[in-house]
Protein backbone atom coordinates (compact mmCIF):
# COMPACT_ATOMS: atom_id res chain seq x y z
CA UNK A 1 0.00 0.00 0.00
CA UNK A 2 2.56 2.14 0.39
CA UNK A 3 3.65 2.47 -3.30
CA UNK A 4 0.01 3.17 -3.62
CA UNK A 5 -0.03 6.48 -1.95
CA UNK A 6 2.56 8.00 -3.35
CA UNK A 7 0.87 7.37 -6.53
CA UNK A 8 -1.99 8.21 -5.41
CA UNK A 9 -0.73 11.95 -4.26
CA UNK A 10 1.45 11.93 -7.52
CA UNK A 11 -1.85 11.17 -9.24
CA UNK A 12 -3.76 14.33 -7.67
CA UNK A 13 -1.15 17.18 -7.05
CA UNK A 14 1.61 16.50 -9.61
CA UNK A 15 -0.08 18.57 -12.56
CA UNK A 16 -1.58 20.77 -10.70
CA UNK A 17 1.86 21.65 -8.92
CA UNK A 18 3.81 21.93 -11.78
CA UNK A 19 1.07 24.22 -13.56
CA UNK A 20 1.13 26.74 -10.68
CA UNK A 21 5.20 26.37 -10.93
CA UNK A 22 4.76 27.65 -14.11
CA UNK A 23 2.98 29.99 -13.42
CA UNK A 24 4.78 31.26 -10.37
CA UNK A 25 8.23 31.75 -12.84
CA UNK A 26 7.75 35.61 -13.18
CA UNK A 27 7.03 36.13 -9.62
CA UNK A 28 10.19 37.69 -8.33
CA UNK A 29 8.65 38.92 -4.87
CA UNK A 30 6.25 35.38 -3.83
CA UNK A 31 8.04 35.03 -0.24
CA UNK A 32 8.72 30.94 0.94
CA UNK A 33 7.19 31.20 3.71
CA UNK A 34 3.53 32.01 2.88
CA UNK A 35 3.66 29.47 -0.55
CA UNK A 36 4.07 26.88 2.23
CA UNK A 37 1.59 27.62 5.37
CA UNK A 38 -0.90 28.03 1.96
CA UNK A 39 -0.06 24.94 0.62
CA UNK A 40 -0.59 23.03 3.92
CA UNK A 41 -3.39 24.73 4.47
CA UNK A 42 -5.34 24.02 1.12
CA UNK A 43 -4.28 20.41 1.64
CA UNK A 44 -5.37 19.90 5.40
CA UNK A 45 -8.80 21.55 4.51
CA UNK A 46 -8.90 20.01 0.80
CA UNK A 47 -8.81 17.06 2.42
CA UNK A 48 -11.35 17.35 5.26
CA UNK A 49 -13.79 18.85 3.12
CA UNK A 50 -13.14 15.65 0.80
CA UNK A 51 -13.39 13.27 3.38
CA UNK A 52 -17.19 14.74 4.30
CA UNK A 53 -18.22 15.46 0.98
CA UNK A 54 -21.72 15.13 -0.26
CA UNK A 55 -22.38 12.53 -2.67
CA UNK A 56 -25.11 13.76 -4.76
CA UNK A 57 -24.36 14.11 -8.39
CA UNK A 58 -26.03 17.80 -8.07
CA UNK A 59 -23.00 18.37 -5.59
CA UNK A 60 -20.20 16.55 -7.94
CA UNK A 61 -21.36 18.52 -11.03
CA UNK A 62 -21.03 21.75 -9.18
CA UNK A 63 -17.73 20.75 -7.65
CA UNK A 64 -16.55 19.83 -10.93
CA UNK A 65 -17.71 22.97 -12.59
CA UNK A 66 -16.01 25.07 -9.81
CA UNK A 67 -12.89 22.98 -10.48
CA UNK A 68 -12.79 23.49 -14.40
CA UNK A 69 -13.93 27.50 -14.08
CA UNK A 70 -10.44 27.28 -11.71
CA UNK A 71 -8.09 26.21 -14.42
CA UNK A 72 -9.33 28.25 -16.77
CA UNK A 73 -9.65 31.70 -15.04
CA UNK A 74 -6.07 30.68 -13.87
CA UNK A 75 -5.03 30.54 -17.18
CA UNK A 76 -6.24 33.88 -18.49
CA UNK A 77 -5.13 35.80 -15.45
CA UNK A 78 -1.42 34.26 -16.31
CA UNK A 79 -1.28 37.98 -17.72
CA UNK A 80 -1.75 39.85 -15.05
CA UNK A 81 1.35 40.34 -12.63
CA UNK A 82 -0.44 40.30 -9.16
CA UNK A 83 1.72 38.23 -6.07
CA UNK A 84 -1.57 37.97 -4.37
CA UNK A 85 -3.70 37.16 -6.89
CA UNK A 86 -1.02 34.32 -7.21
CA UNK A 87 -1.71 33.32 -3.77
CA UNK A 88 -5.36 33.00 -4.24
CA UNK A 89 -4.96 30.87 -7.15
CA UNK A 90 -2.05 28.86 -5.23
CA UNK A 91 -5.07 28.16 -2.25
CA UNK A 92 -7.39 27.80 -4.77
CA UNK A 93 -5.90 24.89 -6.72
CA UNK A 94 -4.28 23.03 -4.23
CA UNK A 95 -7.74 23.25 -2.10
CA UNK A 96 -9.85 21.68 -5.48
CA UNK A 97 -6.76 19.08 -5.98
CA UNK A 98 -7.20 18.06 -2.25
CA UNK A 99 -10.93 17.50 -2.16
CA UNK A 100 -10.17 15.02 -4.75
CA UNK A 101 -7.54 13.56 -2.98
CA UNK A 102 -9.92 13.37 0.61
CA UNK A 103 -12.55 11.36 -1.80
CA UNK A 104 -10.12 8.66 -2.60
CA UNK A 105 -12.03 5.01 -2.18
CA UNK A 106 -8.44 3.85 -0.48
CA UNK A 107 -7.82 6.86 1.83
CA UNK A 108 -9.13 5.03 5.04
CA UNK A 109 -6.04 2.13 4.40
CA UNK A 110 -3.49 4.39 5.84
CA UNK A 111 -3.92 2.31 8.85
CA UNK A 112 -6.85 -0.55 9.45
CA UNK A 113 -6.21 0.22 13.39
CA UNK A 114 -7.06 2.96 15.71
CA UNK A 115 -3.31 2.76 17.34
CA UNK A 116 0.26 4.24 15.55
CA UNK A 117 1.68 1.01 14.05
CA UNK A 118 4.27 -0.32 10.91
CA UNK A 119 2.01 0.38 8.44
CA UNK A 120 0.26 3.50 9.26
CA UNK A 121 4.32 4.46 9.46
CA UNK A 122 4.61 3.64 6.22
CA UNK A 123 2.32 5.19 4.50
CA UNK A 124 2.20 8.63 5.74
CA UNK A 125 6.09 8.61 4.76
CA UNK A 126 4.39 7.84 1.30
CA UNK A 127 2.05 10.47 1.57
CA UNK A 128 5.33 13.34 2.87
CA UNK A 129 7.02 11.80 0.19
CA UNK A 130 4.96 12.14 -2.68
CA UNK A 131 4.20 15.74 -1.41
CA UNK A 132 8.03 16.33 -1.04
CA UNK A 133 8.36 15.04 -4.54
CA UNK A 134 5.58 17.20 -5.70
CA UNK A 135 6.61 20.31 -3.79
CA UNK A 136 10.10 19.89 -5.28
CA UNK A 137 8.83 19.41 -8.91
CA UNK A 138 6.99 22.60 -8.83
CA UNK A 139 10.25 24.52 -7.63
CA UNK A 140 12.42 23.24 -10.07
CA UNK A 141 10.16 24.12 -13.11
CA UNK A 142 9.84 27.58 -11.41
CA UNK A 143 13.53 28.06 -11.94
CA UNK A 144 13.43 26.42 -15.72
CA UNK A 145 10.98 28.17 -17.17
CA UNK A 146 11.72 31.94 -15.24
CA UNK A 147 15.07 31.37 -17.28
CA UNK A 148 13.70 30.29 -20.38
CA UNK A 149 10.81 32.50 -21.11
CA UNK A 150 9.66 30.87 -24.33
CA UNK A 151 8.62 27.72 -22.33
CA UNK A 152 5.85 29.84 -20.78
CA UNK A 153 3.00 29.54 -22.23
CA UNK A 154 3.21 26.15 -24.20
CA UNK A 155 3.56 24.40 -20.69
CA UNK A 156 0.69 26.39 -19.21
CA UNK A 157 -1.84 25.01 -21.82
CA UNK A 158 -0.15 21.68 -21.78
CA UNK A 159 -0.66 21.22 -17.96
CA UNK A 160 -3.83 23.12 -18.01
CA UNK A 161 -5.05 20.71 -20.77
CA UNK A 162 -3.96 17.77 -18.76
CA UNK A 163 -6.40 19.07 -16.55
CA UNK A 164 -9.20 19.72 -17.75
CA UNK A 165 -9.34 16.61 -20.01
CA UNK A 166 -10.47 14.55 -17.14
CA UNK A 167 -12.68 16.78 -15.67
CA UNK A 168 -14.95 17.06 -18.95
CA UNK A 169 -15.21 13.51 -18.80
CA UNK A 170 -16.58 13.82 -15.22
CA UNK A 171 -18.57 17.29 -15.88
CA UNK A 172 -20.10 14.32 -18.80
CA UNK A 173 -20.95 11.45 -17.04
CA UNK A 174 -22.36 13.87 -13.95
CA UNK A 175 -24.72 15.51 -16.64
CA UNK A 176 -25.56 12.12 -17.84
CA UNK A 177 -26.40 10.68 -14.73
CA UNK A 178 -28.85 13.71 -14.27
CA UNK A 179 -29.55 12.77 -17.68
CA UNK A 180 -29.62 16.26 -19.12
CA UNK A 181 -27.16 14.76 -21.81
CA UNK A 182 -28.02 10.89 -23.30
CA UNK A 183 -26.53 7.97 -23.11
CA UNK A 184 -24.66 7.45 -26.38
CA UNK A 185 -21.75 5.08 -27.15
CA UNK A 186 -19.55 8.26 -28.16
CA UNK A 187 -20.24 10.24 -25.17
CA UNK A 188 -19.49 7.23 -23.05
CA UNK A 189 -16.32 5.87 -24.74
CA UNK A 190 -14.96 9.81 -24.42
CA UNK A 191 -15.66 9.73 -20.45
CA UNK A 192 -14.30 6.11 -19.56
CA UNK A 193 -10.83 6.97 -21.57
CA UNK A 194 -10.60 10.54 -20.24
CA UNK A 195 -11.64 9.62 -16.61
CA UNK A 196 -9.47 6.46 -16.12
CA UNK A 197 -6.33 7.78 -17.84
CA UNK A 198 -4.81 8.66 -13.98
CA UNK A 199 -1.71 6.57 -15.31
CA UNK A 200 -1.37 7.84 -18.13
CA UNK A 201 -1.82 11.74 -16.55
CA UNK A 202 0.90 10.86 -14.67
CA UNK A 203 2.94 9.84 -16.95
CA UNK A 204 1.88 12.81 -19.81
CA UNK A 205 3.16 15.37 -16.51
CA UNK A 206 6.70 14.04 -15.49
CA UNK A 207 6.87 13.55 -19.83
CA UNK A 208 6.56 17.04 -19.64
CA UNK A 209 8.49 18.11 -16.42
CA UNK A 210 11.37 15.77 -18.25
CA UNK A 211 10.95 17.37 -21.39
CA UNK A 212 11.46 20.76 -19.85
CA UNK A 213 14.64 19.29 -18.36
CA UNK A 214 16.29 18.71 -21.31
CA UNK A 215 15.31 22.09 -23.05
CA UNK A 216 16.96 23.50 -20.24
CA UNK A 217 19.96 21.66 -20.57
CA UNK A 218 19.68 22.27 -24.50
CA UNK A 219 19.10 26.30 -24.30
CA UNK A 220 20.89 26.89 -20.76
CA UNK A 221 23.47 24.56 -19.16
CA UNK A 222 25.70 23.66 -22.69
CA UNK A 223 25.47 27.63 -23.60
CA UNK A 224 26.84 28.51 -20.04
CA UNK A 225 29.65 25.33 -20.55
CA UNK A 226 31.04 26.71 -23.51
CA UNK A 227 31.13 30.63 -21.49
CA UNK A 228 33.49 29.28 -19.03
CA UNK A 229 36.27 29.37 -21.90
CA UNK A 230 36.51 33.55 -20.51
CA UNK A 231 39.83 35.10 -20.57
CA UNK A 232 38.76 37.34 -17.69
CA UNK A 233 39.56 35.63 -14.58
CA UNK A 234 36.27 36.87 -13.20
CA UNK A 235 34.40 36.45 -15.48
CA UNK A 236 35.08 33.02 -16.25
CA UNK A 237 34.42 32.58 -12.30
CA UNK A 238 31.23 33.72 -12.63
CA UNK A 239 30.68 31.70 -15.50
CA UNK A 240 31.58 28.67 -14.24
CA UNK A 241 29.29 29.55 -11.04
CA UNK A 242 26.43 30.07 -12.94
CA UNK A 243 26.92 27.04 -15.46
CA UNK A 244 27.44 24.52 -12.12
CA UNK A 245 24.15 26.51 -10.67
CA UNK A 246 22.35 25.51 -14.18
CA UNK A 247 23.81 22.18 -14.29
CA UNK A 248 22.62 21.21 -11.05
CA UNK A 249 18.84 22.56 -11.47
CA UNK A 250 19.03 20.43 -14.86
CA UNK A 251 20.16 17.50 -12.46
CA UNK A 252 17.77 17.26 -9.43
CA UNK A 253 14.91 18.12 -12.31
CA UNK A 254 15.50 15.06 -14.58
CA UNK A 255 16.17 12.40 -11.60
CA UNK A 256 12.92 14.20 -10.10
CA UNK A 257 10.90 13.03 -13.16
CA UNK A 258 12.56 9.99 -13.34
CA UNK A 259 11.38 9.28 -9.72
CA UNK A 260 8.28 10.04 -10.45
CA UNK A 261 7.58 7.59 -13.60
CA UNK A 262 9.69 5.06 -11.85
CA UNK A 263 6.81 5.22 -9.34
CA UNK A 264 4.06 4.82 -11.64
CA UNK A 265 5.60 2.20 -13.59
CA UNK A 266 6.31 0.35 -10.64
CA UNK A 267 2.91 0.51 -9.06
CA UNK A 268 1.72 -0.15 -12.59
CA UNK A 269 3.85 -3.04 -13.65
CA UNK A 270 4.49 -4.88 -10.37
CA UNK A 271 2.83 -3.18 -6.65
CA UNK A 272 -0.50 -2.90 -8.51
CA UNK A 273 -0.43 -6.85 -9.72
CA UNK A 274 -2.25 -9.18 -7.98
CA UNK A 275 0.09 -12.18 -6.21
CA UNK A 276 0.75 -15.24 -8.33
CA UNK A 277 -0.28 -18.74 -7.10
CA UNK A 278 2.40 -21.00 -6.82
CA UNK A 279 2.35 -23.82 -9.48
CA UNK A 280 -0.31 -26.35 -8.55
CA UNK A 281 0.89 -30.01 -7.89
CA UNK A 282 -1.29 -32.53 -9.71
CA UNK A 283 -2.43 -35.53 -7.67
CA UNK A 284 -4.25 -38.36 -8.66
CA UNK A 285 -6.64 -40.86 -6.45
CA UNK A 286 -4.84 -44.00 -5.84
CA UNK A 287 -6.44 -47.46 -6.33
CA UNK A 288 -8.16 -47.21 -2.34
CA UNK A 289 -10.13 -43.62 -3.55
CA UNK A 290 -7.28 -41.87 -1.73
CA UNK A 291 -4.90 -38.97 -1.75
CA UNK A 292 -1.20 -40.22 -0.97
CA UNK A 293 1.00 -36.98 0.18
CA UNK A 294 4.38 -37.80 1.61
CA UNK A 295 4.70 -35.93 4.90
CA UNK A 296 8.18 -34.95 4.50
CA UNK A 297 7.12 -33.19 1.76
CA UNK A 298 5.06 -30.88 3.41
CA UNK A 299 6.54 -30.64 7.46
CA UNK A 300 8.47 -27.79 6.48
CA UNK A 301 6.07 -24.44 7.13
CA UNK A 302 5.77 -23.68 3.53
CA UNK A 303 2.23 -23.45 1.50
CA UNK A 304 2.24 -26.68 -0.68
CA UNK A 305 -0.51 -26.47 -3.17
CA UNK A 306 -2.09 -29.28 -5.14
CA UNK A 307 -5.10 -29.73 -7.34
CA UNK A 308 -6.97 -32.87 -7.99
CA UNK A 309 -8.89 -33.34 -11.42
CA UNK A 310 -12.02 -34.89 -11.15
CA UNK A 311 -14.02 -37.15 -13.94
CA UNK A 312 -15.87 -34.12 -15.33
CA UNK A 313 -12.87 -32.18 -15.38
CA UNK A 314 -12.95 -29.66 -12.77
CA UNK A 315 -9.90 -28.81 -10.71
CA UNK A 316 -10.54 -28.84 -7.12
CA UNK A 317 -6.85 -26.87 -5.58
CA UNK A 318 -6.13 -27.42 -2.14
CA UNK A 319 -3.21 -26.82 0.37
CA UNK A 320 -1.09 -28.14 2.99
CA UNK A 321 0.91 -26.33 5.44
CA UNK A 322 2.31 -27.29 8.89
CA UNK A 323 0.77 -24.30 11.23
CA UNK A 324 3.51 -24.40 14.21
CA UNK A 325 7.47 -24.08 13.78
CA UNK A 326 7.99 -26.72 16.67
CA UNK A 327 5.67 -29.16 15.68
CA UNK A 328 3.45 -30.97 13.22
CA UNK A 329 0.20 -29.93 13.17
CA UNK A 330 -0.96 -29.39 9.74
CA UNK A 331 -3.64 -27.14 7.99
CA UNK A 332 -5.09 -29.26 5.53
CA UNK A 333 -7.68 -26.97 3.47
CA UNK A 334 -8.92 -25.93 0.13
CA UNK A 335 -7.33 -23.25 -1.59
CA UNK A 336 -10.62 -21.06 -1.66
CA UNK A 337 -12.75 -19.48 0.84
CA UNK A 338 -16.91 -18.66 1.54
CA UNK A 339 -16.13 -14.89 0.82
CA UNK A 340 -13.70 -14.17 -1.74
CA UNK A 341 -14.31 -17.48 -4.07
CA UNK A 342 -11.45 -19.13 -6.02
CA UNK A 343 -8.65 -16.96 -6.40
CA UNK A 344 -7.17 -18.67 -3.52
CA UNK A 345 -3.96 -18.05 -1.40
CA UNK A 346 -0.25 -16.63 -1.42
CA UNK A 347 2.46 -17.22 0.96
CA UNK A 348 4.38 -14.18 1.49
CA UNK A 349 7.96 -13.95 4.00
CA UNK A 350 5.79 -16.11 7.02
CA UNK A 351 2.23 -14.69 5.69
CA UNK A 352 -0.45 -16.55 4.51
CA UNK A 353 -2.61 -14.01 2.44
CA UNK A 354 -5.91 -13.87 0.71
CA UNK A 355 -5.37 -13.07 -2.99
CA UNK A 356 -8.93 -11.52 -3.54
CA UNK A 357 -9.20 -9.48 -0.38
CA UNK A 358 -5.61 -8.86 1.30
CA UNK A 359 -6.38 -9.81 4.10
CA UNK A 360 -3.39 -11.97 6.68
CA UNK A 361 -4.50 -15.15 7.84
CA UNK A 362 -3.38 -16.06 11.16
CA UNK A 363 -1.80 -19.61 10.38
CA UNK A 364 -2.32 -21.65 13.38
CA UNK A 365 -6.37 -20.58 12.37
CA UNK A 366 -5.81 -22.27 9.25
CA UNK A 367 -7.93 -25.48 9.19
CA UNK A 368 -10.76 -23.87 10.79
CA UNK A 369 -13.91 -22.49 9.43
CA UNK A 370 -15.18 -19.03 9.20
CA UNK A 371 -14.23 -15.35 8.18
CA UNK A 372 -11.47 -15.18 5.27
CA UNK A 373 -10.27 -18.85 6.50
CA UNK A 374 -9.50 -20.85 3.59
CA UNK A 375 -12.29 -23.77 3.61
CA UNK A 376 -11.59 -26.85 6.06
CA UNK A 377 -11.02 -30.40 4.26
CA UNK A 378 -12.79 -32.67 6.88
CA UNK A 379 -12.01 -36.28 5.81
CA UNK A 380 -8.27 -36.53 5.85
CA UNK A 381 -6.20 -38.83 8.06
CA UNK A 382 -2.93 -38.77 9.32
CA UNK A 383 0.04 -41.64 10.13
CA UNK A 384 3.97 -41.45 10.58
CA UNK A 385 4.69 -41.43 6.81
CA UNK A 386 1.62 -39.80 4.88
CA UNK A 387 -0.87 -37.97 4.69
CA UNK A 388 -4.48 -39.14 2.62
CA UNK A 389 -7.55 -37.50 1.42
CA UNK A 390 -10.48 -40.06 0.51
CA UNK A 391 -11.94 -38.74 -2.47
CA UNK A 392 -15.81 -37.73 -1.09
CA UNK A 393 -13.81 -35.18 0.79
CA UNK A 394 -12.11 -33.39 -2.10
CA UNK A 395 -15.36 -34.05 -4.33
CA UNK A 396 -17.15 -31.68 -1.23
CA UNK A 397 -14.83 -28.72 -2.78
CA UNK A 398 -16.20 -29.48 -6.22
CA UNK A 399 -18.65 -26.28 -5.37
CA UNK A 400 -16.00 -24.06 -4.60
CA UNK A 401 -14.05 -24.01 -8.30
CA UNK A 402 -14.78 -22.79 -11.27
CA UNK A 403 -11.90 -23.73 -13.26
CA UNK A 404 -12.13 -27.00 -15.40
CA UNK A 405 -9.90 -28.90 -17.34
CA UNK A 406 -10.14 -30.24 -20.79
CA UNK A 407 -9.96 -34.17 -20.78
CA UNK A 408 -10.05 -36.90 -23.97
CA UNK A 409 -13.01 -39.13 -22.78
CA UNK A 410 -14.53 -41.97 -24.45
CA UNK A 411 -18.14 -41.89 -25.42
CA UNK A 412 -19.50 -45.49 -23.38
CA UNK A 413 -22.04 -46.43 -25.87
CA UNK A 414 -19.85 -46.28 -29.10
CA UNK A 415 -16.34 -45.92 -27.80
CA UNK A 416 -15.91 -41.95 -29.75
CA UNK A 417 -13.16 -40.16 -29.12
CA UNK A 418 -14.00 -36.20 -27.57
CA UNK A 419 -13.31 -33.64 -24.97
CA UNK A 420 -15.42 -33.38 -21.87
CA UNK A 421 -15.28 -29.35 -23.04
CA UNK A 422 -16.47 -30.27 -26.54
CA UNK A 423 -19.19 -32.64 -25.15
CA UNK A 424 -23.46 -31.72 -25.09
CA UNK A 425 -24.29 -34.59 -23.36
CA UNK A 426 -23.56 -35.77 -20.04
CA UNK A 427 -24.79 -37.93 -17.25
CA UNK A 428 -23.40 -38.84 -13.97
CA UNK A 429 -24.03 -42.04 -12.76
CA UNK A 430 -22.40 -44.73 -9.98
CA UNK A 431 -20.65 -41.14 -9.08
CA UNK A 432 -18.75 -40.83 -12.15
CA UNK A 433 -19.36 -38.43 -14.99
CA UNK A 434 -20.26 -39.78 -18.68
CA UNK A 435 -19.44 -37.88 -22.20
CA UNK A 436 -21.44 -38.73 -25.43
CA UNK A 437 -20.94 -37.61 -28.92
CA UNK A 438 -24.77 -37.47 -29.83
CA UNK A 439 -28.12 -37.06 -28.11
CA UNK A 440 -29.05 -40.92 -29.00
CA UNK A 441 -26.02 -42.10 -27.03
CA UNK A 442 -26.69 -40.08 -24.33
CA UNK A 443 -30.78 -41.24 -24.39
CA UNK A 444 -29.16 -45.04 -24.60
CA UNK A 445 -26.95 -44.97 -21.58
CA UNK A 446 -29.78 -43.04 -20.01
CA UNK A 447 -32.11 -46.05 -20.08
CA UNK A 448 -29.93 -48.31 -19.54
CA UNK A 449 -26.52 -47.52 -17.75
CA UNK A 450 -25.15 -50.84 -16.00
CA UNK A 451 -25.25 -52.25 -19.78
CA UNK A 452 -23.04 -49.77 -20.64
CA UNK A 453 -20.89 -49.47 -17.73
CA UNK A 454 -20.07 -53.48 -17.65
CA UNK A 455 -19.28 -53.20 -21.51
CA UNK A 456 -16.46 -50.65 -20.59
CA UNK A 457 -15.38 -52.85 -18.13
Amino acid sequence: MMNYFLVAVLQTFLPVSLLLGVGWAPQRAAQLRPVVWLSLLAFLAGTAAGIHFPRSQQWMLAFTLFQAAGVLLFLVTRGISSVRLSYFWLFILLFAAAVRWGQTPNLSAITATGVVNTDLILNVSAVVCGIALVAASAALIAVCVSRIRALRWPLLFAFSLVLLLPLSGMLILALMKLQVLGLTKSLLSYVAKVTNASALINYVSTGLLLLTGLVFLLRRVLPLRQARAQQDPIERRRAEARYLDARRTMIVTLLLAAAAIGAQLYWDKIASQPPRLSEAQPVTLAADDQIHIPLEQVKDGKLHRFVWVADDGKAVRFFVINRYPDKLRLGVVFDACLLCGDQGYVMEGNQVICVACDVHIFIPSIGKPGGCNPVPIDDWAMNDTELTIGKKALEAGLNYFNTVVTLEVTDPVDGSRLTNTQARYRYTFAGKTYFFSKEANFEAFRDNPEKYVQEAR
